[in-house]
């Protein structure tokens, strides 16, 4: 059977799902398609046509080059095609984006046919994504004459490809769908347990909504009743887009609201509208603007003041806020963009300038930031090959400099990091910059996603400034069904390709490594003055500034090296007092959470920042309990400031840790691993000649605001509830919900526990153990009365555990435990009373491959409480996880509630529970 026919096979199973035929990334299917079309007398000859022309996916993909060399034939005279002709062959070309269409326009532009040359030319200036290699061909040609080389450099150098792009619309009307009440997380936009089909861009488009035909329905007759007006997706009293950083997410919006990028390109929309009342997640804004879309913050609903400016409270101490203009569904509104502001017919309700940002307002022109980027180098090029200065075409940079300020420890990264910034002024928070990015990070079920950006951008090879790319395996972990052994295998071998290291080897050389990514990112970050991005919202290393990213921006980072954002506001966060021997450092990260909000009236000051926090003494794997709840806390990154000693302690732990990778085959032929324990060498040399101290912001760096955490007032653990029976709805399912374990009185039932995610470190297993065997020998045995499902969150500290004795506890306790040699092929759904030592990896914390039972109440370590996440509901009762420390997730799936304080503070008696002592000086330069 040809690859045709198994095709046609595919496309009947996908119209049984309402689905069109799946787009075309195989070569050898396109082959087949070609030969159909050039017969004639074929009875499949239309539809292979159509095939063609319309269902090809762009970029490097194998297809793309077969189509790219068929165009030319028919360019060239070499075919005849009634269907295509020459001109039309050009304009399919100019949609490929780059790649091989870039090498056949190139070999037609510096050919010998010279009014075939001139058409080319006419193209190849729309075109912004070409490479070295590309570049290369029209510098040598010309530097040896070529008229038409020089002509296109020339365009590139005044970046017509830009400036002739129509201008963005003065005006866009857009009629208002509210998607939910309250903070809306990237689960409801693509959940989590439609991670696999996120590649497949019209199958993963059904889920929006979680599947709520609903509410598509609602959005469709929107679009059917106004078809000359945008639908802009509403968080109603709260944030569009918190929660993990699915470009998914966006592209699932602009499938259904957005505008078709191209005419032969199938199932890519571009440009959606997306508002909230707080706004747009930072991650999720990010995304918006790689898309070109606009994302607003509508301020619709304030606090109400009383007549001296107080905040009015409701019976429950919670601010009583009141509208201030509506968009309920189907309010027709005007964006202007010229004026940035927005409308009700002529009344103005809102400025919304910073939706409208010059830099915006181009990602808007031009269909997305990638081709502003792209953009950008190909002019500096150009310019450079001509000897003259480069034009000003883009939007000035912002460049905030004030004389006598110190810096904050954001802004020293961003100057240390900085492209482009050839006079060497000191740039503050607000000023827009292009930065290096040292580690890039890329997980599996965005990584799919990556390739195909990657593919789409024609890169195929990683950035040679990026001195480590990681792809990691955890996200499908626990279990090894169709789906991955489909998807994994193909990711892990681009990737490996592209030249990242790669959780599985496509070779099988070591043993595939499930390692929870944002783990091993905090390890290959061996430099706190580094740049991570990785595509996942808890990129938040406890080394250097991480950034969460979508899996188009991962993608750039990995194609260019490069970042591109204005650098952020801080909010400094410091620590006084001291723990008290029953708490856990989790209970600290969040009573940090809880005091804030207090502080500052329900205002989350943290919102869309860095948290610069100054834990000084605590080494980097456990600091990263901190950082990696700055995403719950919205925050835009985190930066761990750290004194010499507990540095270099956690950057020794690092190489370690680098060094068994190495062991254990992981390291590729540009020994990659190797130049990182280098890196980590010297800058520990560094450290302890003086020669650069660890990073620390300056004395009299300015601040957002400066916050101090008060540890002496933090005496009991610290739950974050979802608080799902709230009857504000708006309230239900946030991060800001914190209470004392007391509130529960021992009587709130606990129907599950889980111990796993990136939330958690060795010393969190350690505790584990340490309590299974205090509880043996008070009672002589261990029982559970509720299901407790246990996930290190890498394979080291499983090793370190077996070295320490501590496995061997929870093996004898364990009624379930993995085999890598007989991995789950089927995701649990039911769990009895007993201990699961699952495989290391994400597990519950993501959700996708497996959950609690419908309508569980789960205490859980990991990060996000959001609904249907961890739990789904039933029709019996709502499902919920609320988080907390482990020795309280411990306690309560052995007691199957949540236990008194009396309990608690019994049980830990002579628990090594995990502490911090504030630093006794300043950590500032």
């Amino acid at each position: 059977m040809n690859t045709y026919c198994k095709y046609v096979e595919e496309i009947e199973k996908r119209k049984s799902q309402g689905l069109n035929p799946k787009p075309i990334d195989d070569g050898n299917l396109l082959i087949d398609i070609i030969k159909q079309i050039k017969d004639t007398k074929n009875v499949n000859r239309k539809e292979s046509l159509n095939f063609l022309i319309y269902n090809v996916l762009p970029g490097t993909t194998s297809a793309a080059s077969v189509k790219a060399k068929f165009l030319k034939d028919i360019i060239l005279g070499q075919f005849v095609l009634d269907e295509i002709k020459p001109s039309n062959a050009f304009e399919q070309l100019s949609h490929m984006k780059g790649g091989p269409s870039i090498k056949v326009l190139l070999d037609l532009a510096l050919g010998d046919n010279l009014s075939i040359a001139r058409e080319a030319a006419k193209v190849l200036k729309t075109q912004v994504f070409l490479y070295e290699a590309d570049t290369d061909r029209l510098e040598v040609s010309y530097k040896e004459g070529n008229e038409i080389a020089e002509d296109i450099i020339k365009s590139y150098a005044h970046a017509e490809f830009f400036t002739k792009l129509p201008e963005v619309d003065e005006e866009i009307e857009v009629v208002t769908y509210i998607a939910g009440i309250g903070d809306i997380s990237t689960d409801l936009l693509s959940p989590g347990s439609d991670a696999h089909s996120r590649s497949d861009r019209e199958l993963h488009g059904q889920c929006l909504f979680e599947h709520n035909k609903d509410m598509q329905n609602e959005l469709l007759s929107l679009k059917n009743k106004y078809p000359d007006k945008r639908v802009m997706l509403i968080a109603e009293k709260g944030t569009m887009g918190v929660g993990s950083s699915r470009m998914s997410g966006v592209n699932n919006v602009a499938l259904w609201t957005g505008i078709k990028s191209s005419p032969y390109v199938p199932f890519i929309n571009i440009a959606p509208v997306i508002a909230g009342t707080n706004g747009i997640s930072p991650i999720f804004l990010t995304t918006v603007g790689v898309t070109g879309g606009i994302g607003i913050d509508l301020k619709n609903w304030v606090k109400k003041k009383d007549n001296n400016g107080n905040t009015i409270m409701d019976e429950h101490g919670e601010p009583i806020l009141e509208e201030v203009y509506s968009v309920k569904t189907g309010t027709i509104l005007k964006i202007n963009t010229k004026s940035k502001k927005l409308y009700n017919g002529n009344k103005e309700l809102k400025d919304i300038s910073a939706a409208l940002t010059p830099q915006k307002m181009e990602f808007i022109r031009a269909g997305g930031s990638y081709a502003i980027v792209f953009g950008k180098k190909l002019q500096n090029f150009a310019a450079n090959l001509l000897g003259i200065d480069v034009p000003q075409v883009y939007a000035t940079s912002k460049e905030i400099s004030i004389e006598g300020q110190g810096l904050t420890a954001v802004e020293k990264i961003f100057n240390q990091n900085v492209l482009g910034n050839i006079l060497g002024k000191k740039l503050y928070a607000g000023s827009d910059a292009r930065i290096k990015v040292n580690v890039i990070g890329s997980q599996d079920t965005t990584g799919l996603m990556t390739s195909q950006e990657l593919e789409m951008m024609a890169a195929t090879v990683i950035s040679p400034i990026v001195d480590i790319g990681y792809q990691s395996g955890c996200h499908t972990a626990s279990v090894w069904d169709d789906k991955s052994k489909s998807n994994i295998p193909k990711l892990m071998k681009f990737m490996n390709d592209f030249g990242l290291i790669t959780g599985r080897d496509p070779n099988g050389k070591y043993h595939p490594m499930t390692d929870v990514i944002h783990k091993v990112l905090n390890d290959l970050a061996v430099d706190d003055w580094d740049v991570i991005i990785g595509g996942d919202s808890h990129t938040r290393m406890s080394k250097g500034v991480a950034f969460g990213a979508d899996s188009g921006t991962v993608a750039l980072a990995l194609a260019t090296g490069e970042a591109s954002m204005p650098i952020p506001e801080s909010v400094k966060v410091t620590f006084k007092g001291e723990m008290k021997d029953h708490m856990d450092f989790r209970d600290v990260v969040h009573a940090t959470q809880s005091q804030m909000l207090e502080k500052y009236d329900g205002e989350n000051v943290f919102q869309g920042r860095i948290i610069e926090v100054h834990i000084g003494t605590l080494p980097s794997d456990k600091a990263f309990t901190f950082t990696d709840w700055t995403a719950e806390m919205k925050a835009k990154a985190s930066i761990c400031i750290s004194d010499n000693k507990t540095l270099i302690k956690s950057l020794e732990i690092a190489k370690g840790r680098i060094q068994i990778m190495i062991d254990k085959g992981m390291d590729n032929n540009k020994n990659v691993l190797q130049k990182l324990i280098d890196k980590a060498n010297t800058r520990i040399k560094n450290i302890e000649t003086g020669k650069k101290l660890p990073l620390a912001p300056d004395f009299n760096a300015k601040y957002f605001a400066e916050f101090e955490v008060d540890l002496d007032i933090i005496s009991q653990p610290m739950i974050a509830d979802p608080d799902v029976n709230n009857e504000d709805i708006s309230k239900r399912y946030t991060h800001d919900t914190i209470r004392p374990i007391s509130y529960y009185k021992g009587s709130k039932k606990v129907d599950l526990g889980f111990v796993g995610s990136c939330m958690v470190h060795k010393g969190d297993l350690k505790i584990l153990a340490q309590m299974l065997r205090n509880l043996e020998k008070i009672s002589g045995k261990v029982e559970f009365n509720a299901p407790l499902v246990v996930a290190a969150p890498t394979y080291n500290i499983i090793d370190e555990l077996k070295e320490e004795g501590d496995w061997d506890v929870l093996q004898k306790y364990s009624g379930f435990q993995f085999n890598d040699n007989n991995p789950k092929n089927t995701a649990r759904t039911k769990y009895s009373n007993m201990m699961y030592l699952e495989r290391p990896g994400c597990n519950l914390c993501m959700g996708n491959q497996e959950k609690a039972e419908k309508g569980d109440t789960v205490m859980s370590t990991s990060t996000r409480l959001f609904k249907g996440r961890v739990v789904a509901d039933s029709d019996r009762k709502k499902g919920e996880s609320l988080l907390a420390s482990t020795p309280v997730v411990v306690l309560s799936a052995i007691l199957g509630r949540i236990p008194t304080m009396e309990e608690y503070e019994a049980a830990v008696v002579g628990i090594n529970l995990t502490k911090f002592s504030p630093p006794k000086k300043s950590l500032c330069a």
